[in-house]
């Protein structure tokens, strides 16, 4: 099978298609098993085996992007629902919550500055944390972190708005 041609089981995607989007998928992996990269690898490998089994079938109603984002974000939540994954409680507030694969890191910034965002950043509740993540660090806009993380637009802009004002009032960020 040649890259270029649609998966047999999802033949709206391509493996070239997928490729092109791997940095960002463990990006966003990454994110969401709050810098474990083994269980980053986990659930993207999970979400590939979805993918090309076809039990997650892109119906191009949005772009792959978002829709792989979406199918990321389900195959951690069903990851960790199951015990899996022990994302909300053995992470201290302290570890990188924002890790990205090396290619895609920007410049070394003031450790301290680091710091205090991601302690800020720990604290916010888990939906205007990932809307933020989607938006700013994923290059998403609100419609397609709405529907990553399925919900609506409208709420989507809440958790967006009540993030960043929170993060501006209690931290001066």
């Amino acid at each position: 099978m040649r890259d270029d041609e649609p998966l047999a089981a999802n033949p709206r995607v391509t493996l070239r298609a997928l490729s092109a989007l791997h940095a960002d998928g463990i990006g966003w992996a990454l994110t969401l098993a709050r810098g474990r990269r083994d269980e980053a690898e986990d659930v993207l490998q999970t979400t590939y085996l979805l993918i090309c089994e076809g039990r997650a079938r892109f119906d191009g109603r949005a772009t792959l992007r978002t829709w792989l984002f979406g199918v990321i974000r389900n195959v951690a939540r069903n990851r960790w629902r199951r015990g899996l994954l022990r994302l909300r409680f053995e992470v201290p507030a302290t570890q990188a919550i924002l890790d990205v694969p090396a290619e895609a890191a920007p410049p070394p910034v003031e450790s301290a500055a680091i710091s205090r965002m991601q302690v800020a950043l720990a604290q916010l509740p888990a939906r205007q944390r990932e809307v933020l993540e989607l938006v700013f660090h994923r290059d998403l806009t609100i419609e397609q972190a709405a529907q990553v993380q399925g919900i609506s637009v409208g709420t989507a802009r809440t958790h967006y708005e009540r993030a960043k004002a929170r993060l501006r009032r209690e931290f001066g960020l």
